[in-house]
């Protein structure tokens, strides 16, 4: 059996810890500006999003509640199902309260269609969507994100809380897997 490395399971590398830890920062402000006085809920998907959520609560300086969420339309694949699962809800009651849901990565945008309007019928005061990673997949009728760290190309990545079949979460950077990894 052969046993590589997970870094070289990685075609190229996208993005830097550097330059994912500056633009997270940004990020920070940008979310302070607008939710510095509201004490917002931030919400996130895991398993994928929790490096960024965690970096970004701490990039913020306004008062926030925290909670984790999980749904998934990927089931140890690299395509969406098409078919999206709440696997654990917020433990917090959301009416009136300014929600901001971080994702890992918009791809097919299933999941993050599926959690607004779930959280919609919750009578929250506002719905915001942060996403590290906005996937270039050419589909016009996907819904975009109100905040994002990097767009992409339509390539599967990994690293920075994002997997293939659970592994790879543990990169610091954001790669490109190579295909005969999951072919």
């Amino acid at each position: 059996m052969l046993i590589r490395t997970a870094k070289e399971d990685v075609e190229k590398i996208l993005f830097t810890p550097e330059q994912i830890q500056a633009r997270v920062a940004e990020l920070g402000k940008e979310l302070d500006a607008q939710f510095g006085d509201k004490h917002p809920l931030m919400l996130c998907v895991l398993r994928g999003a929790a490096f960024f959520f965690t970096d970004l609560c701490r990039a913020m300086e306004c008062h926030m509640d925290m909670d984790f969420i999980s749904a998934s339309s990927y089931f140890k694949g690299t395509k969406s199902s098409g078919t999206v699962r709440l696997l654990k809800d917020t433990v917090f009651d959301v009416e009136g309260r300014h929600i901001i849901l971080v994702e890992d990565i918009i791809d097919s945008g299933l999941t993050l269609m599926y959690l607004e309007k779930l959280f919609q019928t919750r009578n929250p005061a506002s719905i915001t969507t942060v996403a590290f990673l906005d996937k270039d997949t050419g589909k016009p009728d996907r819904n975009s994100v109100d905040y994002y760290g990097f767009k992409i190309p339509d390539e599967f990545v990994i690293g920075y809380g994002l997997d293939f079949a659970d592994y790879y979460r543990n990169l610091p950077y954001i790669g490109v897997i190579r295909p005969e990894c999951y072919e």
